[in-house]
């Protein structure tokens, strides 16, 4: 009988002992690491100004960002008080109501003007409107310092932000205005012009939004400016003819000159026009208008554009 020879059994691992051998397998030779050339004009530095057309498409890319930003901010802003949204109705009235008290009953402001009250709404509302866009504008780079420092995005989305943020406010300012004005006891003259006011409306608009830009990008040099400038925002609604006729200076030329050349006196004149007296208002408003809002809007944005990489690092 044939036994079958048993499996030879497998030699047992020895262990390594030859220090050599480890350090041979330690420090052998390997196959070089891939390498990527990349162009040097693929690459820009951090925080660097990118070209007028990149940045414009940057901001168009975060254009939803922004909006719902704005929204969140209208909706928190006044989440604390008892009365919340209400106030961004009841303050132009409340300032209205004094106007009125001191101007049109104290002093006798409202001499020779027709429906004082219309006149009187009509510039508070609309004022209030560029000065929000003024003042947030200024406070937007030092407020938000530490978002710049954290994230690289186009710093004109600050100041931008703020302008919606003030046209989410001015919906239901709007609304009260009109509501006041049919209310009013004096007859405002209805015609097809008063459908112009959204075009004087979208011409204010651009023009507080270079006003903004602008503001923003003088602030962050000189943050003086935010202690300043609610008093040049109080000099400026009194030469734009709020609560007063700029006829009362009609024996002085120069100073009805250079009211007429103010940008926010256009834009309520022509609101008034619009809304209150059934008038178009008149081709040199328009072209001057849109000159001032134009200009504004790339005055502001090239000089706050030229500063780009100097926000934030102070």
């Amino acid at each position: 009988m044939n036994v079958p020879d048993p499996a030879p059994a497998a030699a047992p691992v020895q262990p390594r002992t030859d220090a050599s051998d480890l350090y041979a397998e330690l420090f052998a030779p390997r196959e070089p690491a891939s390498r990527e050339v990349v162009a040097a004009d693929r690459l820009m530095l951090v925080g660097a100004r990118p070209p007028v057309r990149d940045y414009l498409d940057q901001l168009w890319r975060r254009r939803h960002f922004l909006w719902a930003e704005a929204r969140a901010k209208v909706t928190s802003g006044t989440r604390e008080t008892i009365l919340g949204q209400v106030w961004l109705v009841l303050n132009p009235i409340l300032n209205g109501l004094a106007y009125y008290l001191i101007f049109g009953l104290v002093l006798d402001a409202d001499r020779g003007i027709d429906n004082f009250l219309g006149y009187l709404i009509i510039g508070v509302f609309l004022f209030q409107f560029t000065t929000q866009c003024a003042r947030g504008g200024a406070r937007s780079i030092p407020g938000g310092r530490n978002l710049i420092r954290a994230f690289t995005f186009p710093r004109a989305s600050l100041p931008i932000s703020v302008v919606l943020r003030s046209i989410l406010n001015l919906v239901p300012v709007l609304g009260a205005m009109f509501v006041l004005l049919l209310a009013l006891p004096e007859d405002e003259v209805w015609t097809a012009a008063a459908l112009l006011f959204p075009a004087v409306l979208a011409l204010q608009v651009v023009f507080c939004t270079g006003l903004a830009l602008l503001l923003a990008r003088i602030a962050a040099a000189i943050p003086d400016l935010n202690q300043v400038i609610g008093v040049l925002m109080r000099f400026w609604l009194y030469s734009s003819a709020v609560f007063f006729s700029i006829d009362r200076f009609a024996a002085y030329p120069r100073i009805t000159g250079i009211m007429e050349a103010n940008p926010m006196f256009m834009v309520l004149d022509a609101a008034r026009d619009c809304l209150l007296y059934g008038q178009v208002p008149e081709a040199s408003t328009w072209l001057r208008l849109s000159a001032w809002s134009v200009g504004m809007l790339l005055v502001g944005f090239t000089v706050f554009w030229q500063a780009e990489k100097s926000y934030g690092r102070a």
